[in-house]
């Protein structure tokens, strides 16, 4: 390593050391001598897609690299000229040209198999590794986020869909419904966005949205703001094109994925070294591949290109300037590129996977090769280790209230692009094309469904009341919803009403809310309901709103409990990561069972409870953002731990019981490169003093209470215990454990994708005084239960199948009996 850089400074003293008279003899005998310029390209023979960064050699040394497009140009002294192109993974190319009159050539290399962890590697590719390998140990001390105590800077940044716009996007995370709606429905699309950003080591990083504009909303759709275009960082683990992570080429893994090359080195004020990464093995799924330029002296980034090539082409490039005072490089901007490819890997972007198709109706198939989305952001005002005032509890991305209504002196001001006069004429054109096809209602339809609601005017009609049906209700019809914005802003009304067809009863709830402070989002609320409740449920307070269209649990439960409550509770966000939630409620209990609590030597079935909870849901490494209109989680961040407390109050409104009850609950997802997921989630829950079993815990069973495995084939749940038996347990103590390991989902055809989950579940527990409880047979889970199976999700529209066996402690004597065979459902909408 130490020979590479001793002869790069030597040759540089050298080119120093040459007089001028000397330099103007050599370039005299240049200009004497005819020379020849020879241009081209190169590209793949099977796709004839371009090839970056291609070798071009003459026999007398001449050298020249290929651009991203694939072209080049060499200069040599006469004809003929032979010429060597060269690629990574493919066969060597020898050509001789024989006269000037050649046109511009075209070479195409043919792919060679070969194994690389078995090709000798030269001596030269040995450097490049050790190159990398400094540059990865440098890391900290180039990356201007560790070796910098603070730094801010402004940015203007241009996003652009193209009116000749082809792609279609297909994804499962339903947090990108936006840019899947832009992307599929939307002929053109342009945003700006002017930014301040701030960043210490302390409190990480902020922006500040300080104007913001998008053709065809009258508001901006703020996720889209939250959306990782790409990264700015190439020192990352990780590198992020539209919110999908790759390995980064100066990751701790880099050496294990890519495969380096030293091409060239490049004299200037700071000479750098020009490196190749390619990766190792050929994937279904596209990967990085690129050229570095690295500082020769330090290894940190002076500039960077990378490109993601298949069925669409993504190139993105990154700038650096040299910093003096700092001796640090720092990023000045970086844009990003779309356009179709000729090749058949995937490139998964959003959380899903784009390809080049069809818009609409449109039967043409798109066979253009210009960009149809560019993404460019420029830096500006570049401050270092200045004092900067960013707070810990400060969410992500901070939206101006005046952001949507800037003028256009205000954006002249500020754009560093240029943007053409066919860029201005297309906000009034994508108005109407917006218009037209309802692009702002589908994604409120969208994102409302998402979690079980549908928009009609000012109110949204609850999609969780229609129909539903369970072994003590029969046929269970209603309808029910809450105001929204439209309605107002400052106020919500919400209620419900059903009918049980068996147990022939009406139910109903009714509520308001008002919101106290907006930027915290706080509300008030108070609420009556006069419904059922199963026996041992305990939910938490701050928990999200999840919307099946089948609830499979509910058809299968038998063992409620009447209530009517009285609620008011304070919904209040701390800040950004921290939600709270505190209630206070009132309920007379009846039983539909014959269930009756012993306490004190009384018995009890209909008794009164005064609750007071508090519930607190911690998410440290998620992203928020704040706008005018709330506070929105751009980005899941793991673990996330949720804590609640409640505490029974005897002799309030003259309730029957002193109890307390707490739980916590911790979930940890792990999204990799190569698709695969894996989630735990922890939960714990303790009950002290006088609990009815009303009030205890249970550990989600979903198995009904049948004599054969095909009379209990049902619908799978998320987090249920599949083989556990409603009623079979219950506690005041209560421990669970669930691991789910999803791999990448299996194309077998282009409608058939399924993925493989496996699945184990832990639980263990304890019951107090037992016999308090009379009317009802049960057991405890002193001993560990365990139960370990898959799914097979997503065979047709959706649905899959499910398998789990019961073993261990709980191990039942007949075979069939620790079997669960069911159907699951994941809809896509």
């Amino acid at each position: 390593m130490k020979t590479l850089f001793l002869y790069l400074r030597f040759l540089n003293l050298i080119t120093i050391m040459r007089n001028k008279l000397f330099c103007l003899l050599l370039f005299s005998q240049f200009v004497l001598l005819s020379q020849v310029n020879i241009t081209g390209i190169v590209i793949d023979a099977s796709s004839s897609q371009p090839l970056p960064f291609a070798s071009i050699t003459t026999e007398v040394s001449s050298y020249a690299l290929t651009s991203v497009n694939g072209e080049f140009t060499i200069r040599c002294e006469n004809h003929p000229v032979h010429l060597t192109i060269s690629y990574l993974g493919y066969e060597t190319k020898k050509l001789t040209i024989q006269s000037k009159s050649a046109d511009k050539i075209e070479v195409r290399l043919h792919p060679k198999e070969e194994n690389l962890s078995t090709v000798k590697i030269a001596v030269a590719e040995n450097i490049a590794s050790k190159v990398i390998k400094k540059a990865i140990r440098r890391k900290n001390q180039n990356n201007p986020k560790k070796a910098l105590k603070s730094f801010s800077y402004s940015s203007y940044n241009k996003f652009k869909i193209t009116e000749d716009n082809q792609a279609t996007i297909e994804t499962q995370d339903t947090t990108n419904v936006e840019i899947e709606q832009l992307l599929n429905k939307s002929h053109s699309f342009l945003s700006e966005k002017v930014s301040q950003h701030q960043y210490t080591r302390k409190s990480k990083g902020k922006e500040t949205v300080l104007a913001t504009r998008m053709t065809g909303f009258e508001e901006p759709i703020y996720n889209v703001l939250g959306i990782k275009i790409q990264s700015n960082s190439l020192y990352e683990e990780d590198y992020t094109i539209f919110n999908e992570k790759y390995i980064g080429p100066l990751s701790n893994r880099a050496l294990k994925n890519y495969y380096y090359k030293i091409l060239d080195t490049v004299q200037s004020k700071r000479p750098s070294l020009v490196v190749l990464f390619q990766p190792r093995k050929s994937k279904k799924i596209a990967s990085l591949e690129g050229v570095l330029y690295l500082d020769i002296e330090t290894l940190a980034i002076q500039k960077a290109i990378l490109e993601l090539r298949g069925e669409l082409d993504v190139m993105a490039t990154h700038n650096f300037k040299y910093f003096d005072s700092q001796n640090s490089w720092f990023p000045i901007d970086q844009e990003i590129s779309i356009r179709p490819g000729k090749g058949r890997q995937k490139v998964s972007l959003f959380g899903g996977r784009i390809s080049v198709g069809r818009l609409g109706n449109d039967k043409r198939s798109f066979t253009g090769n210009n960009d149809f989305l560019l993404s460019k952001t420029d830096l500006f005002d570049i401050r270092l280790n200045d004092r900067q005032n960013v707070k810990l509890q400060d969410a992500s991305i901070k939206v101006d209230p005046e952001a949507n209504n800037r003028s256009e002196e205000y954006w002249n001001k500020y754009r560093t692009s240029g943007i053409t006069e066919k860029d201005i004429n297309s906000f009034p054109i994508v108005d109407s094309i917006v218009k037209a096809q309802n692009i702002e209602r589908r994604i409120d339809v969208i994102q409302s469904f998402n979690i079980g609601y549908y928009p009609v005017g000012f109110f949204d009609f609850d999609l969780t009341y229609p129909i539903k049906y369970n072994n003590f209700e029969g046929l269970r019809l209603g309808l029910g919803g809450l105001t929204n914005k439209k309605f107002s802003k400052r106020f919500r009304l919400e209620g419900y009403a059903v009918y049980g067809f068996r147990d022939k009863k009406s139910k109903f709830g009714i509520g308001g809310g008002v919101l106290l402070n907006k930027n915290s989002s706080s509300w008030l609320n108070l609420n009556y309901t006069d419904d059922l409740k199963e026996v041992g449920s305990f939910l938490y307070l701050t928990d999200r709103r999840v919307y099946s269209l089948f609830e499979p649990r509910l058809v299968n439960i038998d063992f409620y409990y009447k209530h009517r409550t009285w609620r008011t509770s304070l919904q209040h966000q701390i800040f950004p990561r921290l939600l709270s939630e505190t209630e206070f409620s009132v309920s007379n209990i009846d039983q539909t069972g014959g269930y009756q609590f012993l306490n004190n030597g009384d018995l009890f079935s209909s008794y009164k409870t005064a609750e007071a909870t508090i519930a607190l849901r911690w998410s440290p490494f998620s992203k928020f953002l704040k706008t005018p209109n709330g506070i929105k989680e751009i980005h899941d961040g793991y673990p996330k731990v949720t804590a609640q407390y409640t505490q029974g109050i005897k002799g309030i409104f003259d309730s029957d019981f002193t109890y307390g009850k707490i739980g916590v609950k911790a979930q940890y997802v792990i999204t990799r490169i190569n698709q695969s997921r894996t989630s735990v989630l922890f939960e714990a829950d303790l009950a002290t003093g006088d609990v009815p079993l009303t009030h205890l815990y249970h550990a989600f069973p979903n198995a009904p209470t049948k004599e054969t495995v095909l009379q209990r084939f049902s619908v799978a749940g998320r987090r249920t215990f599949e083989t556990m038996f409603f009623g079979e347990f219950f506690s005041d103590r209560l421990a669970t454990l669930q691991i789910n390991h999803r791999i990448r989902p299996l194309k077998i055809a282009n409608w058939l994708k399924p993925e493989l989950v496996f699945i184990t579940r832990y639980a263990i527990g304890d019951v107090s005084n037992p016999e308090n409880h009379q009317g009802v047979s049960f057991d405890s889970l002193q001993q560990i239960y365990q139960e370990s199976g898959f799914e097979i999700n997503k065979l047709f529209a959706g649905f899959g199948l499910s398998f789990a066996y019961r073993y261990g402690a709980y191990h039942l004597p007949r075979f069939e009996d620790n079997i669960s065979f069911k159907f699951t459902f994941y809809l896509k909408l």
